[in-house]
């Protein structure tokens, strides 16, 4: 039994490898096997040769008889990209998996569903943990000579981050899972994780370096400062030399944090498993209805819709936040971004022209029209049937774009304007520019998600990822953006940038005019015939 419910969990992990959820169809074995090998290539490669790298740049801690340091450091960076890595699947394969209703009311011992339930967990949280952990041993025993203590070692290394990042990713599943019972729009756990492994992403990407190079400058104080107070991270990183006592050691104590686990979650699996997932419930109060008009009730349903998806905000809105942080970083390195254009082009009417490019090209990542069409799906007939007309229903699907995008985008270029300090004309145009941009690309999104819509997807994925309509909205605001920069420098010398810009405007307005005219006539003719 514990072997057909782990054999269920894994085929649920992995089911992307055996079904084709654009056809939903299964895939046939030897799609599957190509498939399998292909992300296990690009996987190790990319993962396998970046933390190869990491570990022989810390290579001269070993000459310096620091080498437990080397372990203890990327055994660290691997219990948290394992932790991070199966957080989701902790919290949706063990305690709100779409099946413990179905499992709980079948003659199947509760241990063995939270067995097989862990065993899915665990395995998850090694293989991330794995992608760290292993090129660094692999990169250390290729180093130092051959020792049978140290080939033991590096193999109860793996085993005890496996375990360790099991415990975690069971604690913060448990947690995330609480948490997510408790809030109405469930999607937000979703993205704020998703953001925040974006951030320790870069910030590790970009401070690596830096990190390195102070360990290795200072290898002496800080081994003798972690020896001194935090003697734990020193006795987990023995064990990746080959200590044998030190591994006995902390095996004793992640066995024990394991066993804790298992009870804690023995005694709330069926607690948290059973749970009721709505929020808290709401004393009725009565209340007058405000009456929207159509316009606005359709608008607010393109929102809730972006607002709801995870996948859909992730991929089509995060323009929203790096064009907040765009700004900010205008704001406070204004100085150092008018230097750089200079230095680079050498003449300050390059300075409005390029940073209204820029914004442009950021606001160019939001292309939450582009694939809203599609998004529509089978149930396309629901909004054909609403006693509004089709371009109504077109509109609001603009309408959203530009409630989403237009505030982040005007906030940008504001800052840029503070920070380039141009003269009021140019400054004008640098908020206006960017406005028109983003209207043009929306109405562009629309364009082409109506000559190509995608109504027969099994995952919303799909259209939102793998369209044409979404791949040519993106780099076609990309290109658009870096073709009228380019374009400006041969006719620096006839016009300022700020005229430059009207240009661009007034151009960019023409095609918004011709885009807003398709869409109602030949656009709504399309939607009505979906």
């Amino acid at each position: 039994m514990l072997k057909q419910l782990l054999k269920k969990q894994l085929l649920e992990m992995f089911q992307n490898f055996f079904v084709d959820r654009k056809k939903n169809k299964g895939r046939s074995k030897f799609s599957s096997i190509m498939m399998i090998v292909g992300y296990a290539v690009l996987i190790v490669g990319i993962f396998g040769g970046m933390f190869s790298f990491f570990a022989r740049s810390l290579l001269p801690l070993v000459d310096k008889g620091y080498d437990w340091m080397l372990f203890a450091f990327m055994g660290l960076i691997a219990v948290a990209l394992g932790a991070f890595g199966s957080i989701f699947n902790t919290y949706s394969g063990l305690y709100l998996a779409k099946d413990n209703d179905l499992l709980l009311s079948m003659p199947i011992p509760i241990g063995y569903i939270m067995a097989s339930r862990l065993l899915g967990v665990y395995i998850m949280g090694t293989f991330y943990s794995s992608l760290v952990i292993i090129p660094a041993i692999v990169v250390y025993l290729s180093y130092v000579p051959f020792r049978v203590t140290a080939v033991i070692g590096s193999v109860l290394f793996v085993i005890i981050i496996s375990l360790i990042v099991m415990v975690i990713s069971c604690s913060l599943g448990w947690v995330v899972a609480k948490i997510n019972s408790k809030l109405k729009n469930k999607s937000i756990i979703t993205v704020i994780v998703s953001l925040a492994f974006l951030v320790i992403y870069y910030v590790f990407y970009f401070k690596a370096n830096e990190v390195v190079r102070k360990i290795l400058a200072n290898a002496d104080a800080y081994g003798t400062k972690i020896k001194g107070s935090a003697y734990p991270i020193y006795i987990f990183g023995k064990v990746g030399t080959g200590d044998l006592l030190s591994a006995v050691i902390v095996l004793a104590v992640v066995g024990l944090l394991c066993a804790l686990t298992y009870y804690i979650i023995a005694h709330s699996f069926i607690k948290i498993a059973t749970a009721s997932q709505n929020a808290s419930k709401k004393k009725y109060v009565e209340k007058a209805s405000k009456i929207k008009s159509p316009d606005s009730a359709l608008c607010g349903k393109e929102l809730r819709r972006f607002f709801s998806s995870p996948n859909y905000m992730l991929n089509c809105g995060l323009g929203v936040l790096i064009l907040i942080a765009a700004g900010v970083f205008a704001l406070i390195k204004g100085d150092m971004i008018t230097e750089f254009i200079l230095s680079v082009f050498g003449s300050e009417k390059y300075l409005c022209v390029a940073m209204t490019a820029m914004v442009c090209l950021i606001a160019s990542m939001n292309y939450v029209s582009a694939p809203s069409v599609s998004l529509e799906g089978k149930t396309v007939w629901l909004a054909q049937s609403l006693p509004v007309s089709s371009w109504q229903i077109i509109k609001a699907k603009r309408n959203a774009h530009l409630v989403v995008t237009a505030a982040p985008t005007a906030f940008c270029a504001v800052c840029a304007v503070i920070a380039v300090k141009p003269s009021i004309t140019a400054a004008i145009m640098m908020i206006v520019t960017p406005l028109v941009f983003v209207l043009f690309f929306d109405m562009f999104g629309l364009y082409l998600n109506l000559r190509h819509p995608n109504l027969t997807w099994t995952n919303e994925i799909t259209p939102i990822k793998q369209s044409l309509s979404v791949f040519v909205a993106l780099f076609g605001g990309w290109i658009y953006s870096i073709v009228f920069f380019i374009l400006f420098y041969p006719l620096k010398e006839r016009l300022v940038g700020e005229l430059y810009l009207v240009l661009i405007s007034a151009f960019t307005g023409l095609l918004c005019l011709a885009l807003d005219s398709w869409l109602k006539k030949k656009g709504a003719k399309i939607f009505e015939e979906l």
